[in-house]
């Protein structure tokens, strides 16, 4: 099941520990920028197959919980003496998400997140990366045991709203961390697609690194690019691609709406009979029924495009985004191989870190290590929600 790393380094080049690595799209990000990945650490098969089939001179390892430090170095053919330059990981975020059930560290997704604070701990790389959805800045701290929360903290999380963050950045500050941490939009970046995301940086003993650099903006404000739009993104894909169909119910739906259109657009009859119950209960309901504009970035990409509350439809063709279409918003290149069935492509798709996102975060950290750290744009917002950031969100904030 392990495999110990053959990568060739060259001097000079900064070293990455990846963990919760997935189809590799924050690693993509991150050589993009300089760094090269001697390890990667995931435990779901298919995932390990499209590492391996990409990268076959890579360390891989499982199970996370199952490693030791020295296990760690080693299968990266690292000595415990050598320094590792960045350590980076997007941790489950199944156990953080406002979609779900949202139990945290109690549940296992959520130990294993704290199992890669413990290593982070231990091995102290120079630099970190943490990666997670917006659910994290409000989740509660849960554990089954008291004692895994030093005692002179529990009395400030016990209960409390986004005392799951508070108690990870506490741990990681008490190492000898700086921690800085946003809520970014990854348009923002250049990623033909609207999804935000948590992106946690620290850098051990030393100043803390700024936000994120933007290369984009809506409009093309602070001097910066347009948002590029899904039709930049597949204007010249290839017409042979790999996707599952909308069931039946629903297809006849979509062939009401146009590009950019969604269940708002068709009668009130049909809204009725297309979302059901749903219809009758609060909320915006944006996820339903939607066409894809041309003209914009795409919706976050999900793990299943035709589920009923997340579905992606193409702007004119009458069926859901494709495997290779959703490659392209996600900016994986075409010749990255995604192994296992069509459900599993598409999964491992949705749960990657854009990659001109990861790439921003990539060079922040390299400006950092050569000493010339770029500082942020005034007034830039992040993204469309407000106290996301260390330096305006706190317990009360959630």
């Amino acid at each position: 099941m392990e495999r110990k790393s053959s990568v060739e380094i060259s001097d000079g080049v900064p070293k990455v520990l990846s963990f919760f690595s997935g189809a590799m799209g924050l690693d993509i990000g991150l050589e993009m920028a300089g760094f090269k990945t001697l390890l990667a650490c995931e435990i779901d098969k298919s995932s390990r197959d499209t590492i391996l089939s990409n990268k076959p001179s890579i360390g891989l390892i499982g199970d996370i919980r199952l490693y030791s430090t020295q296990q760690i170095l080693h299968y990266a053919g690292l000595n415990v003496s050598d320094e590792v330059e960045l350590m980076v990981g997007g941790p489950p975020c199944q156990a953080f998400s406002t979609a779900g059930k949202r139990k945290g560290f109690n549940d296992e997704r959520g130990n294993v997140f704290l199992k890669y604070i413990s290593l982070i701990e231990e091995i102290k790389p120079k630099y970190l990366i943490i990666e997670n959805v917006r659910g994290i800045l409000s989740m509660k701290l849960s554990l089954h045991d008291e004692d895994a929360v030093s005692s002179s903290l529990s009395p400030l999380l016990r209960g409390q709203p986004g005392s799951a963050l508070f108690y990870i950045k506490k741990r990681l500050e008490l190492t000898g961390y700086k921690i800085t941490f946003n809520l970014y939009n990854s348009a923002n970046f250049g990623t033909p697609q609207i999804r935000e995301r948590i992106i946690i940086t620290g850098v051990l003993c030393n100043e803390k690194l700024p936000f994120l650099f933007p290369s984009h903006h809506k409009n093309g404000e602070f001097g910066l690019k347009r948002w590029v739009t899904f039709r930049d993104a597949v204007s010249n894909i290839s017409r042979d691609c790999d996707y599952i169909k909308f069931p039946e119910k629903r297809l006849k739906f979509y062939k009401f709406l146009k590009a950019g259109q969604n269940w708002r657009n068709l009668s009130d009859e049909q809204q009725k009979e297309a979302l059901g119950k749903v219809y009758y209960l609060s909320g915006g309901k944006t996820g339903f029924f939607r066409r894809l504009a041309w003209d914009k970035p795409a919706p976050t990409i999900v793990t299943h495009p035709t589920m009923p509350a997340t579905d992606l439809c193409h702007p004119t063709e009458d069926r859901p985004l494709s495997v290779q279409e959703c490659k392209r918003v996600q900016e994986f290149p075409d010749d990255w191989i995604i192994k296992g069935s069509i459900l599993d492509q598409y999964r491992q798709i949705g749960n990657a870190v854009p990659i001109s996102l990861a790439k921003a975060a990539g060079e922040l950290i390299m400006s950092a290590l050569k000493g010339n750290v770029v500082q942020p744009l005034k007034g830039f917002q992040y993204s469309r929600y407000k106290d996301t950031s260390d330096e305006s969100w706190s317990l009360q904030s959630t």
